[in-house]
């Protein structure tokens, strides 16, 4: 079994590669929750959502997220009515929200409802919730007058189009955000965990910020291999290299090494950033350099194998 610590867009391309990488073995993908919101009474599992959708091939290939051939009729009637809609949700996305919100009312866990979407969506990977708890990733943004205040990440991420300049992030919890049985059984038992290519403040270090995954994590170091959301200075997608500039990390593969340097014993850079590689063994991780950037169905896929053979060479 493998377990890949997942965000959205870069995991699921990452997921795509490895179920065919890893073919033979168990995929276990443990899907950051910190995200999630609730709007028009509706719970929204964006990562999730952007896993189910690559997935099942009915992702929107222009945007990497919700899904293709959308409509958005209840969104434009939504608007004359006079009601929110800077978080637009699609007509055939809507049959997600509805079916996961009414199941939760129902009583079933997040960790249940996600299961029966996938088996729905025809996922061949075993999809996990980090927690059923509440989670909230909070960014506190300095707005054009100087001011600082805090937000939600969708407001942040979607609202506010991730342009503000971002001052602190943290990890905040309504109740308990436990990690489930069955993440901490997929983390255990895992011959190897992997740190998808996804956003390491707004993604995975929410993950990291329930207690016991990261105490797990950290003792099976050796076991961890991470890779690179970032080339050349620039994140592939999203804000992740101007977040972790104004957070103190450099923006760089070093930065987002240093970034993991607890939890991961392995770190895989792009080619063009091998330079790098020397600075990051310093960490005492090892570096591994290869193409990293996911075009297409063969990119992903040669990256996930690159990734088994540096599981199997340690």
């Amino acid at each position: 079994m493998i377990a890949v610590l997942c965000g959205g867009v870069g995991a699921a391309k990452f997921l795509d590669g490895a179920l065919r990488a890893f073919e033979g073995e168990e995929v276990v993908g443990i899907a950051n929750v910190a995200d999630d919101e609730v709007m028009h009474g509706l719970h929204i599992s964006p990562d999730i959502d952007t896993i189910l959708y690559t997935l099942s091939g009915q992702v929107n290939p222009e945007t990497g997220w919700g899904l293709s051939s959308e409509s958005w009729r209840v969104m434009e009637r939504l608007e004359k009515l006079g009601g929110q809609t800077w978080f637009r949700l699609g007509d055939l996305d809507l049959a997600t929200h509805l079916y996961r919100s009414a199941r939760l009312t129902q009583g079933a866990t997040l960790t249940e409802v996600t299961a029966e979407l996938a088996e729905s969506y025809g996922l061949r990977l075993r999809l996990l919730p980090a927690t059923n708890g509440d989670l909230h990733t909070i960014v506190s943004i300095r707005d054009d007058d100087g001011s600082v205040r805090e937000v939600t990440f969708q407001e942040y991420f979607v609202k506010l189009r991730h342009q503000p300049l971002v001052e602190a992030v943290s990890y905040r919890s309504d109740s308990d955000a436990d990690p489930t049985p069955e993440v901490l059984e997929a983390l255990k038992a895992a011959r190897a965990i992997v740190i998808a290519p996804s956003n390491p403040v707004l993604s995975i270090a929410p993950i990291l910020a329930i207690g016991e995954i990261a105490e797990i994590v950290a003792k099976r170091r050796n076991e961890v291999v991470a890779v690179t959301p970032i080339v050349e200075g620039h994140a592939i997608k999203g804000p992740a290299d101007r977040v972790l500039d104004s957070l103190g990390f450099e923006s760089s593969a070093l930065g987002v090494a240093r970034f993991y340097a607890d939890y991961s014993g392995t770190f895989i850079l792009d080619t063009r950033d091998s330079a790098l590689a020397d600075q990051i063994s310093s960490l005492e991780m090892r570096a591994r350099h290869t193409d990293t950037i996911m075009h297409d169905t063969g990119t992903r896929t040669a990256l996930a194998e690159f990734v088994r053979g540096v599981i199997e060479e340690a």
